[in-house]
């Protein structure tokens, strides 16, 4: 029989060995044991800001741990991607990406500083949204097939801002040039207020704009919204039609995308319970109300159905990309 000094000895040295056993082997049950960090590559108040703490609390509240957010704008994302690569291994920095950084930047750039295959492990996609085609509210068209018809009597004539080159609403816009076989020129605005007060004004014709970033001026009736980017219409506009019902292509669609991302070789524990939790998250009924209020859906895709909506993206953003001739390099 083990005496109890023996037994208080054998516990301190299980304890010690544990402390000096790597995260995955000793820690992988309990984590998180540390406070949490996500680094996102957007700026303090948007949209995707408003999310991440959204699941930065309510992962909090789960874990039992500080759960913070950490912004760093600027650079295409790739001042963030540093400072996660730079970061801890053992899953307490997570990053959040968008379906630029993954879809679009690898064509769009000749040479990335990062790998978008080997560098992440995509521990579970948060939120989507689908774009509208906005115009002023004075605006002459009354549909998307208006401004086809307008596009194609007048090429080059037409205008659409974006905020930069190479995010959804440039690429969006570009396949729907290329759809449409219509040719319009690209406005670049410094930031989204600025596009959509422009749109607003009619110094461009359109812009594609989603409820977050959009609807504040349609709300205040300054902009029209014409179609919704998706299959189907919007739950939250259902009297806006679909852009095939619109007069445009039938199968247009244009969506945003944000991921959580964590290091690659976690341990698959750790990896699973981060997807867990904030699939749960996800779930809960005050974060997909206050979802609504970004015009953001919850994402809540198993592994398989992320990886078949990135091949899509992929390759839908690498086609108008390489006809466009667009680069950033």
């Amino acid at each position: 029989m083990t005496s109890p000094i023996r037994r208080g000895l054998l516990a301190l040295a299980g304890t010690a060995l544990a402390a000096a056993l790597p995260f995955g082997a000793a820690a992988q049950g309990a984590y998180p044991t540390k406070p949490v960090r996500i680094i996102t590559p957007f700026p303090v108040g948007g949209g995707p800001d408003g999310v991440a703490r959204l699941a930065a609390d309510k992962l909090s509240r789960l874990w039992g741990q500080p759960v913070t957010v950490d912004n760093r704008p600027g650079g295409n994302g790739f001042i963030a991607i540093d400072a996660w690569k730079r970061g801890a291994k053992d899953g307490t920095d997570l990053l959040i990406l968008d379906n630029v950084h993954l879809a679009a930047y690898p064509t769009l750039f000749k040479k990335l500083p990062y790998d978008p295959v080997k560098d992440f492990t995509i521990a579970q996609p948060l939120f989507k949204t689908h774009f509208f085609f906005t115009v002023p509210t004075n605006s002459k068209y009354k549909s998307v097939g208006d401004i086809i018809a307008d596009a194609k009597a007048h090429p080059g004539k037409l205008n659409y801002g974006s905020w930069s080159v190479g995010n959804p609403v440039h690429l969006g816009s570009e396949l729907f040039e290329s759809m449409t076989g219509t040719q319009m020129e690209h406005v670049i605005f410094k930031e989204t207020t600025q596009l959509y007060t422009s749109v607003a004004t009619g110094e461009i014709d359109f812009a594609l704009g989603s409820a977050g970033t959009a609807g504040p001026m349609y709300r205040a009736g300054k902009l029209r919204l014409l179609a919704f980017t998706a299959p189907q219409r919007s739950p939250d506009f259902p009297d806006i039609p679909t852009v095939g019902e619109s007069g445009g292509p039938k199968d247009f669609e244009v969506t945003g995308w944000n991921v959580v991302a964590v290091p690659p070789g976690l341990p698959a524990a750790v990896t699973d319970k981060i997807r867990k939790d904030l699939v749960e998250v996800l779930k809960d009924k005050d974060f997909a109300e206050k979802f609504k209020t970004f015009g953001y859906e919850p994402f809540p895709a198993t592994p398989q159905q992320f990886q078949a909506t990135l091949k899509t993206e992929t390759q839908r953003f690498g086609d108008v990309i390489r006809k466009a001739d667009i680069s950033l390099d």
